[in-house]
């Protein structure tokens, strides 16, 4: 391993790109994913930073046939859900990722979001069975040949979510720079005690997130959304640069 502190990155501009370029795309080819590239991503990404190096992440990689089982079986209780309600109380995610009350910006930017996305698919406002459609397709990973689920110790704090999402950005990135794409999808974690035990997870660890992961469908409408970011100074506070 070359020095961290002296090696000279090449082509910035290629990192900047692959952040940049970097979209939550919602339709792929099948085209499949050789492995050895999987891996490379995958070792290249454990470099995240994380606190007192502890490396909480685990990461499952699903392909083939037990991809589709997996997919099979969730679309099949998110179906149930759709036509019978009350089951979604048997199935919750292990930490809340959105809040409870939604306020100002954050709810008019899911709101442009969402919107967006209809818009761009002919879902029109109300149109109820469309958008479980739209949504059961997050659980066929919107087509990707691969699938990845996270996972974490629930004996771990909160920060080490923050670790765990430091190590997806590097994934999603590192599969960027390698003209892929992906799609971080919060919408299976309501069903983790579905996935962790067809994955095999330890008791004691705790869906994080998964993932969507291979080549995008240019042609397909849906991957035109690119959300909206919000300009510097909306965020950023300047603090003792007058006094230089």
């Amino acid at each position: 391993m070359t020095n961290p502190l002296t090696a000279p990155i090449a082509d910035p501009g290629s990192v900047d790109a692959a952040i940049l370029n970097r979209i939550s795309v919602r339709a792929f080819r099948p085209d499949p994913v050789p492995r050895e590239m999987l891996e490379e991503i995958i070792s290249i990404s454990k470099r995240a930073p994380s606190g007192t190096n502890t490396q909480p992440w685990r990461v499952y990689v699903l392909t083939g046939a037990v991809r589709d089982a997996i997919c099979d079986q969730v679309c099949k209780v998110f179906d149930d859900i759709y036509e019978h309600p009350e089951l979604a109380e048997q199935y919750k995610p292990h930490f809340k990722y959105y809040p409870d009350n939604w306020v100002e910006p954050y709810i008019g930017r899911r709101r442009e979001t969402g919107w967006s996305l209809y818009g761009l698919l002919g879902i029109e406002k109300g149109d109820k069975d469309k958008m479980h459609a739209q949504h059961r397709r997050n659980f066929r990973f919107f087509d990707a040949p691969v699938g990845m689920v996270f996972t974490m110790s629930r004996l771990m704090g909160q920060g080490s979510l923050l670790d765990c999402g430091t190590f997806m950005q590097n994934v999603m990135l590192a599969a960027r720079a390698r003209g892929l794409h992906t799609c971080a999808q919060a919408a299976w974690n309501d069903f983790g005690s579905i996935v962790l035990p067809y994955v095999g997870a330890a008791e004691d660890e705790v869906m994080v997130c998964a993932m969507a992961l291979g080549w995008a469908d240019e042609t397909d409408v849906v991957n035109e959304l690119v959300t909206r970011r919000e300009p510097l100074e909306n965020f950023t506070k300047w603090m003792g640069w007058d006094a230089q």
